[in-house]
């Protein structure tokens, strides 16, 4: 899973200097599958945001949403999605 790792880590390090910046539901993929690798499930206990809070509620919502996948199949969909951002610049 090194290897795995690597490219995870090469692809987040590069996606941020994307000149052009993907749309916002691409972003808030890039965001929920990087927090999915990285930190694994949602904890429990973590508390709903606002109702007004458009964005945390979207973060939120997102990452949840992601409950069960596992971190290396996240990382694989995140250098995915990256790739295909790359080829579009």
């Amino acid at each position: 899973m090194s290897d795995l790792k690597t490219s995870f880590d090469e692809a987040v390090k590069q996606s941020k200097e994307l000149t052009k910046r993907p749309d916002n539901e691409t972003l808030l993929k890039l965001y929920s599958l990087y927090k999915q690798a990285t930190d694994g499930d949602m904890p429990e206990n973590t508390e709903k945001p606002k109702m007004f809070d458009f964005v945390a509620s979207a973060k939120y919502n997102a990452w949840k949403g992601l409950k069960g996948l596992p971190a290396d199949e996240a990382m694989q969909q995140y250098i995915g999605i990256f790739e295909g951002l790359k080829g579009k610049e």
